[in-house]
């Protein structure tokens, strides 16, 4: 298994993470349902093979939603008994969204460690750092409780899980001595949220990087068209569409770990695969790739670069997160794509950020170096997202 070593932490991490937010379940309807017969032998395998990192949080595998604890930390206590604790560095989150006070921050910790039957955990994240919860995070102590949390040895690492635009990125990440980042990186979304920039600035700031999605969820597995799998075929005819995703993403400079999501022994075999025959890139594969890129991004609905010229909007539309899932939205012509968009649109865009927010003052598109029309953009964006 390729090992790289993990920033100042000293630690030599595997490429390739486990994933513990998408564990095989027996109940589609359940997802507290966790299959814990096959999903252990599945994390005990990739442990076995030279994984050494281990991924969850709080509220992965709950069937109440975020508000609720889930199933996934205590399935991970159970898979990691027989001495597998030991042998991996564990990550876990802090619920930023849940949390009201600087007590609470340490209830929740606390009950972490119980749940995850362990007396530290490697690394700690802040949860989904986004505009919505950073400034109240800050304000409620979240950096002075992981400066204690790390002194007390309930945590080893300090690090936080992004979900926002580059400028709040470059904020986050500059306002603390992070042991480490988690950001959504994959061979489309090169631009999308923190993107190639955020990667490029964690590394000169030191500061090692997991990736989250790189096969977007199984869409770059999924829901590549027949015609660019036969083009990429015709390049490396023994790589599957996983393969390609995770051998971009892997060799991508300043990526420390890729986390995967791995639902199948078959997932983790060919997971496993790929990470020990990890190669560098040809110049043709990459042509290939890009090729697939352009094809996806000759779909998008707006030409937005996510620059953040237009910001700040004097109506607290966040303009570019709008753009963002609108663009999602019209990926591909699939029901099931579409859905996930609105439940990210949701969840992410704060009511205050949305389309619906806008008065069309125009005073955004004086600023936009693209010259889009926005606000006019805005009422196709609430079209599709705003509750009618």
């Amino acid at each position: 298994m390729f090992k790289k070593a993990f920033g100042k932490t000293g630690l030599d991490v595997s490429i390739l993470g486990f994933g513990c937010m998408r564990l095989p379940i027996t109940d589609n309807n359940d997802p507290a349902s966790i299959d814990y017969d096959l999903a252990t032998r599945m994390i005990r395998k990739a442990i076995d093979r030279g994984v050494n990192y281990v991924d969850t949080a709080y509220p992965y595998h709950s069937n109440q939603g975020r508000t609720a604890p889930g199933a996934s930390e205590p399935f991970v206590a159970h898979a990691l008994k027989d001495g597998y604790r030991e042998r991996v560095s564990l990550a876990t989150k802090l619920p930023t969204w849940m949390v009201e006070s600087r007590k609470q921050m340490n209830e929740i910790l606390d009950e972490q460690l119980k749940r995850l039957e362990t007396s530290h955990i490697d690394f700690y994240l802040a949860h989904n750092v986004n505009v919505n919860v950073w400034d109240k995070m800050v304000g409620l102590g979240l950096l002075d409780f992981m400066e204690e949390a790390k002194k007390d040895g309930r945590i080893k690492y300090a690090g936080f899980s992004f979900h926002d635009h580059y400028e709040l990125f470059e904020r986050v990440i500059k306002s603390y001595d992070w042991d480490m980042t988690q950001i959504q990186y994959n061979y489309l979304d090169v631009n999308y949220q923190a993107g190639q920039r955020g990667l490029k600035l964690a590394a000169e700031l030191g500061v090692p990087v997991s990736i989250m999605e790189p096969l977007r969820g199984g869409f770059l597995v999924d829901h590549i068209p027949e015609e660019l799998q036969k083009s990429l075929a015709s390049v490396r005819p023994d790589w599957t569409m996983a393969d390609w995703g995770l051998r971009w993403v892997m060799n991508q400079p300043g990526v420390g770990v890729v986390l995967s999501g791995m639902t199948a022994m078959s997932h983790v075999d060919d997971n496993i695969k790929i990470a020990e025959t990890l190669v560098p890139l040809s110049e043709r594969e990459t042509e290939a790739l890009s090729r697939v890129r352009d094809y996806f991004h000759a779909r998008l609905k707006v030409d937005c670069t996510g620059c953040g010229y237009c910001m700040p909007c004097s109506s607290g539309v966040d303009i570019p997160k709008n753009f963002l899932y609108y663009n999602d939205y019209f990926l591909m012509d699939s029901p099931e794509i579409q859905q996930r968009s609105k439940y990210y649109y949701g969840a992410q865009v704060g009511e205050s950020e949305r389309a619906s927010n806008c008065v069309h003052c125009h005073e955004c598109e004086e600023k936009c170096p693209q010259g889009l029309a926005i606000s006019d953009m805005m009422e196709d964006v609430c079209n599709i997202f705003c509750s009618k």
